[in-house]
C-alpha cells in the first residue's frame, strides 16, 4: 500500500486540531494502519538541552504508531508563541516548502498514513509570500476541517471553506469540536454548518475538561475518514 495523507486544518487557533489529529492517529492504528503525525511549523516551545519541545509535537509523537525523529516530524519550531512568520523572522529563518516536502517524504516512506497538522488557521502567514494553505497544496493532501463550536464559528468555518475551494483544495470532511460548553443555540449552529459545508460531518467531539484521546477517537468516523483520504 502506498502512503496516503491528510491535512488537519482549523477554523482558528485553539479549536482542537492537535486533539483531533492525535485521535485520528490512534483510530487509524486501531484499524491496523501504520500512522504518523507531522507538524511542519510550530510556534511556542520550551528549550531544554539545546532542543526545542513543542507540546503539540510531543502529543503527535506519542499518538503515532511509527517512530519519527522530532526534527523530521517538526522541521520548523520556534520558541515564542506568536504568528509563525513573525517567529521565523525573529529567529532569522525562512520557512521553505521544499524542506517541508522532503520531511513529509521521509515520514511517508515509513508508514501507511501521514496526519499533517496545520498551524493556526488555514491562511496564517508563514513568510512574505507563503501561507499555511500552501502546505496541503504542495503535498497534494485533502483537508479534514476542525470547526471549534463557539460564537463566530459560522463565519470562520465558511470563510475557511471558501479559501480552500479557491485554492483547489479538497475538503474530505469536517469535525465539530464543542470547545465552548456555554455556546447558545449549538445544535442550530451545527445544523447550519451541515447545510452549508459541502463535505460530510465525520465526528462531533463533546466538551470535557480533560478530553481523553481514546474517547475522542471513538467520536470520529475513522472508517469514513480513511476512505476519504
Amino acid at each position: 500500500m502506498s502512503c496516503r495523507g491528510i491535512f488537519i486544518a482549523g477554523t482558528d487557533t485553539g479549536v482542537g486540531k492537535t486533539l483531533v489529529a492525535c485521535a485520528l492517529l490512534r483510530g487509524l492504528d486501531s484499524h491496523g494502519l501504520r500512522a504518523a503525525g507531522m507538524k511542519p511549523v510550530a510556534a511556542g516551545a520550551r528549550l531544554r538541552r539545546g532542543i526545542r519541545y513543542n507540546e503539540d509535537v510531543e502529543q503527535l509523537r506519542g499518538a503515532s504508531s511509527v517512530d519519527v525523529p522530532r526534527e523530521v516530524m517538526n522541521p520548523y519550531c520556534f520558541t515564542p508563541p506568536i504568528a509563525p512568520h513573525l517567529a521565523a523572522r525573529e529567529a532569522g529563518q525562512t520557512i521553505r516548502m521544499s524542506v517541508i516536502a522532503r520531511r513529509y517524504a521521509q515520514i511517508a516512506a515509513r508508514c501507511d498514513v501521514v496526519v499533517v497538522e496545520g498551524v493556526g488557521g488555514l491562511l496564517v502567514p508563514l513568510g512574505a509570500r507563503l501561507n499555511a494553505a500552501e502546505i496541503p497544496q504542495r503535498l497534494d493532501l485533502p483537508l479534514l476541517l476542525v470547526v471549534g463550536l463557539r460564537l463566530g464559528c459560522l463565519n470562520h468555518a465558511l470563510l475557511t471553506v471558501e479559501a480552500a475551494q479557491a485554492r483547489g483544495l479538497r475538503i474530505a470532511g469536517w469535525i465539530a469540536n464543542a470547545i465552548d460548553p456555554s455556546m447558545a443555540r449549538r445544535e442550530q449552529n451545527l445544523q447550519t454548518l451541515r447545510e452549508r459545508i459541502p463535505a460530510p460531518l465525520l465526528g462531533i467531539v463533546k466538551h470535557t475538561a480533560k478530553p481523553a484521546i481514546g474517547s475522542v477517537a471513538k467520536a470520529l468516523d475513522i472508517k469514513r475518514i480513511n476512505e476519504a483520504i
